[in-house]
Formats: C-alpha cells, sequence, structure tokens
C-alpha cells in the first residue's frame, strides 16, 4: 500500500526547504536594510559609518545560500547590495567597483547599477543645491560612461532591459542639470574654485 516512510522524509524536507527560504528571506531583508543605511550615511558624507556597514553588509552577503531557495529576495539583496557598496566606493574614490570585488553575478551587478544611476542623480542634485558643481558634472560624465557601456550590450527582454532603460532616463536628468549649471554666471562657478 503506502509507504509511510517516504512521506514522513518529504514532510522532512518541506519542512527543512520552508525554513531555508525563511531564513533567506530574513538574511535577504538585513542586508536590503543594511544597503539603505550605506546610501543614507555616505550621502550625508558620514564615510566612516558607511565604510563600517559596507564591511557588515560584505559578510552579510557572503551568507546567502548560493543556490535557489524558492524566493527571488536574494537576488533583490544582492542587487541592493551591489548599488549601496558601488554608491559609497564612488563617493569615496570616484570609481566603480567590479562584479569580482563585489563577488556578485553578472545580472545582478548590471541590475544594481541601474538602481545606482538613481542614486547619483540625487548625489548630483544635491551637490548642486551646495554649489558643488563640479561634482555634479563628474557624476553626470561617470553615469555617461555607464550608459555608454550599457549601450554595447544586447539586452532583449525582461528586468535587466527595463532597469537599463532607466539608465538613459537618469542621464536626462544628469544632463539637464548640467545645462542649468552652465547657463550659471561665470562669476558664480569661478567663486565655487576659491
Amino acid at each position: 500500500m503506502i509507504d509511510n516512510n517516504e512521506f514522513a522524509e518529504i514532510r522532512k524536507e518541506l519542512k527543512q526547504s520552508e525554513e531555508k527560504r525563511e531564513d533567506t528571506i530574513r538574511k535577504s531583508r538585513d542586508i536590503i536594510m543594511l544597503s539603505k543605511q550605506i546610501i543614507y550615511s555616505a550621502q550625508r558624507g558620514d564615510l566612516n559609518k558607511a565604510e563600517a556597514l559596507c564591511a557588515e553588509i560584505k559578510k552579510a552577503v557572503a551568507l546567502l545560500p548560493k543556490e535557489y531557495c524558492g524566493t527571488d529576495m536574494e537576488s533583490v539583496a544582492v542587487q541592493e547590495y551591489v548599488e549601496a557598496v558601488c554608491f559609497f566606493e564612488f563617493v569615496k574614490n570616484k570609481k566603480l567597483m567590479t562584479r569580482k570585488e563585489l563577488s556578485a553575478d553578472t545580472e545582478n551587478y548590471l541590475l544594481g547599477l541601474c538602481d545606482l544611476t538613481g542614486e547619483l542623480v540625487r548625489q548630483a542634485v544635491n551637490a548642486a543645491i551646495n554649489k558643488r558643481y563640479e561634482e555634479a558634472l563628474q557624476i553626470k560624465d561617470f553615469v555617461s560612461e555607464i550608459y555608454g557601456e550599457f549601450l554595447q550590450f544586447d539586452l532583449r527582454g525582461g528586468q535587466l532591459r527595463n532597469k537599463a532603460d532607466s539608465i538613459k532616463w537618469n542621464l536626462k536628468k544628469l544632463e539637464d542639470l548640467a545645462l542649468g549649471i552652465s547657463i550659471k554666471s561665470p562669476i558664480e562657478l569661478r567663486s565655487d574654485k576659491d
């Protein structure tokens, strides 16, 4: 008839799978929260705090399971991680981290970079408000470089294609900001460099 041991084993496997899924969701939420704290700290110039949080988030990402656990939360968490740590690295050192430096897979790395450009728009706007025009223009050039690289990909659809389009719109916002800066009187721009 029925092998009761077989069903007992299945119940055990399903329970373990659900526990692993819930653990992954919890870890992913923690990473997403840390990423927001990194960006918030870096935006406010608290680079020491942002750096400490970057060390913490790297450890948290390393604890995510490598295999699929029945949820896409770990993918979202890695994207947020890429966005936050790349934002911090740009604010601190004006460079873009690589997939290897982040230990991120290609798709999540690229998706994180798409989101990064939105944070860079905010950073550029804040820089312009505070009359740090060179910084705002540097951000525009940086996003333009990212956009140029994305244009060379053959993205055919899906989430990456949709998010990649956001880079174009973020670059447009930065170009409008740069135009506004260039229209300012030369006297104001010269006084910024003093």
